[in-house]
């Protein structure tokens, strides 16, 4: 059985994924804090939309989740021609996803701003920012796919390359347009980001993998690749939306405080945001190498190599979260003049060193085992302790301690599917679903 030549390396894979990831939260910061400008307000209804259309772009990791995790799995077995026709899988069924998503928008924005439990003083500048933005679903759907194609076949420089004149695009029109549209500026801005970077995934593409997708795979439904991808996508998807959804509730319930606590509770995010960065580009980056290594069969190495990322994860979590929390009060006047908010998101910045730890384990031992193919443990897991944890929590919590009982609630959620997570890695309960998909990926084609 053909495999890989040398083992993928951490590194090569990590550094480009967490410079993409930093730059991509720069722009969100960047974005917030103009919007912070005309108002507070500005930014809560900023915050509402965003978390809207970033509820429904976690539909298309049934697709970026499955493709990350197989497309591995088939270079790392030499499969070369499998491969091909999953990355042209991924995208047909990317344009499905992504119409689907920006119809839900352009239909349906009010009811679910409300369902957001917008501000009455919020929802005026929300809705035309969403609505203005829901196309953008549709070309979000088709880069993140190709993207993670290129990520598969360690192209992870290119990837960021793209992202780099993406973002900076992103920016300056952002900078541009905002201080005359507002919030529509942005959403301009994002736009016309987005269609630059389908430009250059499409020609990177051509260049790098010789993909050249005729029309009609732009549509076309692979019913073999997607069915692959599903086995592992649908799993992954359904952990991610229901962290979501439970997160939907608890801006909900923090919306319901008031408008600072909702701008206190948007600023402290944008935040950690960058605090989960390099937890969350050891995760990818680990799922990427162990794809490939349970592909080609060396599941003792994708063990140590686990361990290792995990130990370094734990420890970088831990000193970014230390270093935001001492910062604190200087963070959050970068965003707002208002004491009260400042005092509130600094607080919560505090409860940061308890949470980032705890998040490194899902952001990373959970994308191991998905790339192992032990999706369904992952999402379980995952539902339960979102449902009544972290929704359940935020909702109980919240009404006794307000703000910092929300996150409270949160580190509590993280800390219990961390463990549990671990637990399941330490026992080598994966090892009979990375056989299995191993089984499965040379059952796909014969080696190129």
């Amino acid at each position: 059985m053909p495999h890989l030549p040398q083992t993928p390396r951490l590194w090569p894979l990590l550094w480009p994924l967490f410079v993409e990831l930093a730059l991509g939260m720069a722009v969100g910061v960047v974005a917030t804090a103009l919007a912070a400008r005309v108002s507070d307000t500005a930014a809560g209804a900023f915050a509402l939309a965003n978390h809207v259309q970033i509820t429904l772009f976690l539909l298309f990791r049934i697709v970026g989740a499955g493709i990350g995790v197989v497309l591995t799995q088939a270079l790392g077995a030499g499969q070369r021609e499998a491969a091909r026709s999953l990355a042209l899988a991924a995208l047909g069924a990317s344009s499905r996803i992504g119409l689907l998503c920006t119809l839900i928008v352009l239909l349906a924005a009010e009811p679910l701003l409300r369902l957001m439990n917008a501000p009455a003083e919020a929802l005026p500048l929300a809705l035309p920012f969403l609505q203005v933005l829901a196309p953008a679903l549709l070309l979000d759907a088709w880069n993140a796919s190709m993207a993670g194609v290129m990520r598969a076949h360690l192209r992870a420089r290119d990837a960021l390359a793209v992202l780099v004149a993406m973002n900076a695009l992103q920016l300056v029109l952002a900078l541009l347009l905002m201080p005359k549209f507002g919030l529509v500026g942005f959403a301009l801005a994002v736009l016309a980001s987005r269609l630059l970077a389908l430009a250059l995934h499409a020609t990177l593409w051509r260049a790098r993998l010789g993909l050249r997708p005729a029309l009609a795979d732009w549509w076309r439904w692979r019913r073999a690749e997607v069915a692959a991808m599903m086995h592992i996508g649908l799993p992954g998807a359904g952990e991610n939306l229901g962290w979501r959804l439970s997160f939907m509730v608890s801006v909900a319930v923090v919306a319901g405080m008031g408008t600072q606590q909702l701008a206190a509770h948007a600023y402290a995010y944008q935040v950690l945001h960058f605090l989960l960065l390099s937890s969350l580009a050891i995760g990818l980056s680990m799922e990427i190498v162990i794809g490939h290594l349970v592909g080609a069969g060396r599941l003792h190495e994708a063990d140590r190599r686990l361990r290792r990322a995990m130990r370094l994860a734990f420890g970088s979590a831990f000193v970014a979260a230390l270093a935001a929390a001492l910062a604190g009060p200087w963070l959050m006047r970068q965003f707002s003049s208002d004491e009260r908010i400042v005092a509130l998101g600094a607080q919560l910045l505090w409860l940061a060193v308890l949470l980032e730890p705890g998040r490194a384990f899902n952001l990373v031992v959970i994308n191991a085992l998905r790339a192992s193919g032990d999706a369904r443990y992952p999402l379980y897991v995952g539902i339960g302790s979102q449902a009544l944890v972290l929704a359940g929590g935020s909702w109980l919590l919240g009404a006794w301690f307000g703000l910092f009982g929300v996150f409270v609630a949160y580190v509590a959620d993280e800390w219990i599917r961390g463990l549990l997570m671990w637990r399941r890695w330490l026992r080598r309960d994966w090892l009979a679903h990375a056989r299995a998909a191993r089984r499965r990926v040379r059952a796909m084609g014969t080696p190129a």
